[in-house]
């Protein structure tokens, strides 16, 4: 009796941009720009990994960074509101 062969059902991958968008635009990420770092978040306010943003690690680093800080003085939400 021959086993019969599984099929496996493989995730389909998001492509990330090849460039950093802070490189191309040659700026740092900037708390008080919450339209820029709101473009880095999913839409539970999460941070997008930088496997899917596309950025290099040192945009990463200060993304992060300024986001938490915008976050502190209230210009980004922690959580989403559902």
């Amino acid at each position: 009796m021959a086993k019969a062969k599984k099929r496996v059902l493989r995730k389909q991958q998001i492509s990330a941009p090849k460039t950093c968008y802070f490189c191309v635009e040659k700026k740092d990420p900037d708390f008080s720009d919450t339209a820029v770092l709101s473009r880095f978040l999913t839409e539970r306010a999460k941070i997008i990994p930088r496997s899917r943003s596309g950025l290099c690690s040192k945009h990463q680093k200060a993304l992060t960074l300024n986001v938490k800080y915008a976050r502190h003085l209230g210009l980004l939400p922690f959580t989403a509101r559902i």
